[in-house]
């Protein structure tokens, strides 16, 4: 049977997510803007990143399309699951005026269940959006190509990481290109 997705290839898992959930939220607590909506975008980019530089994503969950940007399927029933066994707690907080619904991480996360270069990657998606809005945030999904090619409540292929949005072809990059072909072509 032939693999029509790069997601065949392994097992959510939900235990990483909460775990990420955790770290994340104890990373950006100090973030002005760090609230639910940067969460999830930072989850997206984490495992997103994490396919294009590893072949696989972090946790491997579900991302679905919703209306400010993509966040795991199985989101609230996981956050729900720390705020129960105290993990975490949510809190309304007030950026500018606007309601900033917070993640307040109530013990560390284990992050003995990453490796090395799962942590990196998302340690650099967490500087990447440091300070940006959740409205910036949610702009810049809605540049993800995976996002762009599914319909509302639709899971979001993790092929699609492969798609890059910010891909623009300078002529620098063209000449390159046709420089790279014509040594292809030329008999070996």
């Amino acid at each position: 049977m032939m693999k029509t997705d790069v997601t065949d290839a392994w097992k959510p898992d939900e235990t990483k997510l909460a775990e990420l959930i955790v770290y994340v939220a104890g990373m950006i607590r100090d973030d002005p803007t760090g609230g639910a909506t940067k969460i999830n975008k930072i989850l997206f980019d984490a495992d997103f990143a994490a396919v294009r530089s590893q072949g696989f994503p972090i946790t491997g969950v579900e991302y679905q399309k919703l209306e400010n940007g993509p966040a795991p399927r199985r989101l609230l029933p996981i956050r729900q699951q720390l705020i129960d066994e105290g993990a975490v707690a949510r809190i309304e907080d007030e950026y500018f005026g606007k309601t900033v619904h917070r993640l307040v991480p109530l013990r560390e996360a284990d992050t003995g269940i990453f490796n090395l270069d799962e942590l990196r990657i998302v340690d650099q998606v967490l500087k990447a959006l440091w300070g940006l809005t959740a409205t910036q945030v949610s702009e810049l999904s809605h540049e993800e190509k995976g996002w762009q090619m599914v319909d509302v409540g639709e899971t979001i292929p993790y092929s699609s990481a492969f798609l890059s949005p910010r891909f623009q072809p300078t002529e620098a990059k063209k000449k390159h290109a046709a420089e790279l072909s014509r040594r292809l072509a030329e008999p070996a």
